[in-house]
């Protein structure tokens, strides 16, 4: 049948252990039902849907993010023959790839120093450290990174409290001569207080994670 002589060669890393997990997917395996593919540590799996609409719905563990992301892409280009690789949106890092077998499996090695380079720039001894497995709270770059966020947002009026809240026009220091909340580096991350209410949140600074995520925040609402 025409169905089963498609199928392309799908990889991902696994965020847990850092290995890479590649198999062989079929249209025929994927019209059946969802396809799965797990990585031996149990840390991690890909899923994937082959859709009504002729489109592919994958599910892709993340290096960086504690969540895992969704991609849609069109059977023609899942299955084609060319390399395909999906990055991470936060931190355009390639963390899944289809196609050729030869060529998923050049890219892999090839991400796979560039990632292990990453690394060792960032001081982080493996994988399992990017999700706050074995590094220690008081990281330096992760804090520096949150508290540039923080810093932003204040400028920006975006911080909300009792005394200021959503909705309402945040504190301007340009106009009101002084910030009005103050960050503290506590074991447990950075505490964001305002001055007038006491309304407090503290930020996590326990990974790589907590720190991409935040820089993607909106907003910051003090309780």
């Amino acid at each position: 049948m025409v169905l089963n002589a498609k199928h392309t060669t799908v990889a991902y890393r696994c965020p847990k252990c850092g290995a890479g997990v590649m198999s062989a997917v079929g249209l025929f395996n994927l019209s059946a039902d969802m396809v799965k593919l797990k990585c031996t540590c149990g840390g991690s799996e890909l899923k994937i849907v082959y859709n009504r609409d002729d489109t592919v719905r994958l599910t892709v563990p993340c290096l960086l993010c504690a969540k895992p992301h969704q991609f849609t892409l069109k059977s023609s280009v899942f299955f084609s023959d060319d390399l395909f690789v999906l990055p991470c949106p936060l931190s355009d890092v390639n963390i899944c790839f289809t196609g050729e077998i030869n060529r998923v499996k050049a890219e892999l090695a090839r991400t796979e120093l560039e990632l292990l380079d990453m690394l060792e720039q960032q001081g982080i001894s493996d994988f399992s450290a990017l999700h706050g497995d074995e590094q220690d709270l008081g990281d330096p770059q992760v804090r520096e990174i949150v508290l540039y966020v923080i810093r932003d947002l204040d400028d920006e009026g975006k911080i909300f409290c009792k005394c200021h809240p959503a909705g309402s026009p945040g504190p301007d220091p340009d106009t009101d001569g002084e910030r009005h909340y103050d960050a503290e580096i506590t074991p447990e991350g950075i505490r964001v207080t305002c001055r007038g209410c006491g309304a407090s949140k503290v930020i996590p600074t326990d990974s790589m994670t907590a720190a991409h995520e935040f820089l993607n925040v909106d907003s910051l609402e003090l309780e």
